[in-house]
């Protein structure tokens, strides 16, 4: 049943051509999972779990299972743009898809921003004037211009980029794995002699080492550039996480073996570099942080901007951000509107201090996300579809650890999620007004 005493309005056809396969879904799940968090958390790791830290990347995956089986059976339904917008809208009506939608959109484009800011460090890291005064405002604009350009010439040109990215970025990552394993054998084993780490200090590193598990819902919101989201969709969130998975772990037991205070190190995967390969250790492993973030904020641009051509499409926002360009058949005008934004909050040098709301953003969406899937499975559900098994019980147990997360979060985060709640219905109400 609609949630407005309107009836809702048609959608709009969608113009964007379907190109993406499921390697090009792949790079957006995984670069949307690795950006730059996996590269200072295993210090955190070590101090809260000790040598039993790399099982807390098995748990954080499996809290975070049901929740992207749930997307998985979702994505496969859908054929159009938006993945949240569309799961919110079909199951709770058209204000519930628009809140996924903007709560989503926010914590995407503060998240982009943050990241810009830092990789114009990492960039400082061999150019310090980069980092600097004019310097950095000239790092961001090359950065947030050059994505937007590359995004509006064209959706392949993207993907293309991004699989670049994720080559240098995974290959870093490979490189201190397979060279710590050479250099110190069966020595990265834990031998698990020390005593249990209390189970606050085990759940402090879980709520931590969460934060590397969020971003694959990127993946799914280009569904309409898809060639085949019905089989496609699953298995690009499902082998994206398990690909995820063994890299954070791998990374860990090298760390942590490598550098024996890894718990007081600020600059774990640094350390760990250069204590296994010197100083050409430490500038490769620069090299991937800065690939790395890279290939997030890649990621992040391609898919952020369909939001808002989704909510155009569904009438809750004006038609100038449903516009496709008549050559390059991408969406142009959202493109446009995400880069401009992105590269003001960037400028701001107090906007990092936003980057912790976009989690709780990211929970109420991943709860309405579950919520959903048993409003409508009867509805979709077919052979060509991917269907969980075991009724609602992965939707109740992704809801679950989900209201388990937000009972750690700050003060602050609840009023500032509750501000951009209050900003998003205030844009719905006046885009339905009109």
């Amino acid at each position: 049943m609609n949630s407005d005493s309107n009836p809702k309005p048609a959608q709009k056809e969608e113009r964007l051509p379907r190109k993406l396969g499921v390697w090009g879904l792949w790079l957006l799940v995984v670069n949307g999972l690795i950006g730059a968090g996996i590269f200072g958390l295993p210090s955190g790791a070590a101090r809260l779990a000790g040598e039993y830290s790399v099982f807390i990347y098995v748990v954080c995956a499996l809290l975070m299972l049901p929740v992207i089986l749930c997307f998985a059976e979702l994505g496969s339904y859908f054929r159009g743009t938006g993945g949240p917008v569309r799961y919110g809208t079909e199951a709770f009506g058209p204000f519930i898809g628009f809140q996924s939608g903007w709560l989503y959109y926010v914590a995407r484009l503060i998240s982009f921003s943050a990241n810009s800011v830092l990789l114009v460090e990492s960039i400082g890291y061999f150019y310090e004037p980069a980092a600097q005064g004019i310097g950095r405002i000239l790092s961001l604009l090359i950065i947030c211009g050059g994505l937007t350009f590359i995004n509006i010439l064209s959706s392949v040109e993207s993907i293309r980029s991004l699989a670049v990215f994720t080559v240098l970025k995974f290959a870093v990552l490979i490189l201190l794995v397979f060279g710590g394993v050479a250099l110190l054998g069966s020595e990265i084993i834990p031998d698990l002699s020390g005593p249990t780490p209390p189970a606050g200090d085990l759940g402090a590193a879980a709520l931590l080492l969460i934060y590397a598990f969020v971003g694959f819902e990127g993946g799914v919101v280009p569904a309409g550039e898809s060639k085949n989201p019905e089989k496609d969709m699953p298995r690009a969130l499902i082998f994206g996480l398990g690909s995820v998975v063994v890299i954070y772990m791998l990374v860990q037991l090298v760390s942590q073996t490598s550098v024996p205070d890894l718990a007081s190190s600020t600059s774990p995967l640094l350390d760990a570099s250069d204590a296994l390969f010197g100083h050409v250790g430490a500038v490769i492993l620069m090299i991937g942080v800065t690939t790395s973030v890279t290939g997030n904020l890649v990621s992040n641009f391609f898919s952020t901007p369909r939001l808002t051509y989704a909510l155009s499409l569904d009438n809750s926002l004006p038609d100038w951000f449903g516009n496709v360009h008549p050559k390059y058949l991408t969406p142009a005008n959202s493109i446009f509107f995400f880069g401009l934004l992105a590269f003001a909050g960037a400028a701001m040098s107090t906007f990092t201090v936003l980057a912790a709301m976009t989690v709780l953003s990211r929970l109420f969406l991943f709860i309405i996300t579950c919520a959903a899937v048993p409003k409508l499975r009867p509805q979709f559900q077919g052979e060509k579809n991917f269907t969980l098994r075991g009724g609602i019980l992965v939707p109740i147990l992704g809801i679950l650890a989900c209201v388990w997360l937000m009972f750690q979060v700050s003060f602050t985060n609840i009023w500032m999620t509750g501000l951009f709640i209050l900003i998003g219905c205030g844009l719905y109400w006046l885009a339905r007004r009109k």
